[in-house]
């Protein structure tokens, strides 16, 4: 059996880690039926992926997936909004090495996430932006409600993405319809992601992290949880 197909052997719910807060990110570790919840919080209305946020992303993925109770992630929206990219006083001024590691550093979280031994799927609602969309396309497939959008805001900056929306984004949607997202800034409704495939379901926002699990859990019991990606 392939690496992250198939069953896996659970631990005893009690001997999960519990629900616990750290900068951004609120880590639901039980309940939805075995499946981790990986949220950002209402902290910060439009969450950004500091450099520190990233580094907990991925202190969260091994900590899920040494506990061994897991059958699947959903990493959420807060209450009004998913990621909306790098912070921007991070890259301002970022030159040669620096902008090269800072590239790097987003691109080995992201890459985690794809060869993640559990499918993971993002819960979307609002905006979905920039490193955030690389971050949603990392995922093994996307659940968003009705009043998100998506697109990549770098090209009004002068950017482009660094964290691999480049080379996901033309295998999910094809070389026509990821140029024009990379490189005109434009924002897609939900309703058009979906008929993109940039999305996998639209769902009203309340049932959001819900039907996200849901669509984990069903990922792992069919075994073809990779094949979205």
């Amino acid at each position: 059996m392939k690496r992250g197909r198939g069953r896996r052997t659970l631990r005893s719910p009690d001997s999960c880690p519990a629900t616990r807060h750290e900068s951004l990110l609120l880590v639901e570790l039980q309940g939805h039926n075995s499946v981790a919840v990986l949220a950002f919080t209402g902290e910060a209305d439009y969450p950004r992926l500091t450099g520190a946020v990233l580094a907990e992303i991925g202190e969260h993925l091994l900590a899920i997936e040494r506990a061994r109770c897991f059958r699947g992630v959903v990493i959420a929206a807060s209450s009004k909004s998913f990621a909306t990219g790098a912070e921007l006083g991070e890259i301002v001024g970022l030159e040669g090495f620096a902008a090269r590691e800072f590239a790097r550093a987003g691109q080995a979280i992201f890459n985690r996430i794809a060869e993640f031994p559990l499918p993971v799927v993002a819960a979307i609602r609002g905006h979905c932006l920039g490193g955030g969309l690389d971050l949603a396309l990392s995922c093994h497939a996307r659940v968003a409600s009705y009043d998100s959008s998506f697109g990549h805001p770098g090209p009004t900056l002068g950017l482009i993405t660094g964290w691999g929306g480049t080379q996901s984004l033309p295998r999910l949607l094809g070389r026509a319809a990821a140029l024009q997202i990379l490189l005109t800034g434009e924002r897609i409704p939900a309703t058009q992601a979906l008929t993109l495939g940039l999305v996998n379901e639209l769902v009203p926002s309340p049932d959001l992290v819900a039907a996200a699990a849901r669509r984990a859990l069903w990922k792992m019991e069919t075994g073809n949880w990779k094949l979205e990606t």
